[in-house]
């Protein structure tokens, strides 16, 4: 083991051996401003997800859509991907469902695939199902000028 790699290595030993002895009220997330930001613990099912409805506006350009329609169940593995049964290309018509963008279909360097992109395949990376949570901090937030 060179020397560089070692150093790694007892580096990290320290970091994870700190971080595992500082007790779990240590263990707080801050906002810039100091404000204790840490989710409060919920109970299992303290939020349900949002009815199936039509397709979201979206509040700013290159926003991924959001899920309207419960996704509890789906899978999504290396091996298969439930979004595909109704957004697919060769699906989508039948279904009603939004068929999945060009963009999916480009590698890194933006060149054309016969298949969806590895990088997009996990789909519920970007577009993420709606609850009947309320915000958990108010905002002025507007849709951008072009989407109102």
């Amino acid at each position: 083991m060179n020397k560089k790699t070692r150093n790694f290595a007892l580096a990290l030993l320290a970091v994870l051996g700190l971080s595992a002895a500082l007790p779990a009220s240590a263990q707080t997330v801050t906002s810039i401003r100091g404000a204790d930001v840490s989710a409060p613990e919920l109970p299992a099912g303290a939020y349900k997800p949002i009815p199936d409805q039509a397709p979201i506006q979206r509040d700013y350009v290159q926003q991924p859509p959001l899920i309207p329609h419960k996704v509890e169940g789906y899978e999504v593995s290396k091996n298969f991907n439930r979004c595909m049964d109704c957004h697919a290309w060769s699906r989508y018509q039948e279904t009603g469902a939004t068929k999945v963008s060009l963009t999916h279909f480009k590698d890194r360097d933006g060149g054309e695939l016969s298949n969806i992109s590895p990088r997009r395949y996990f789909c519920m990376q970007c577009h993420v199902p709606q609850m009947d949570a309320k915000p958990l901090v108010g905002n002025k937030f507007q849709r951008a000028e072009g989407l109102r």
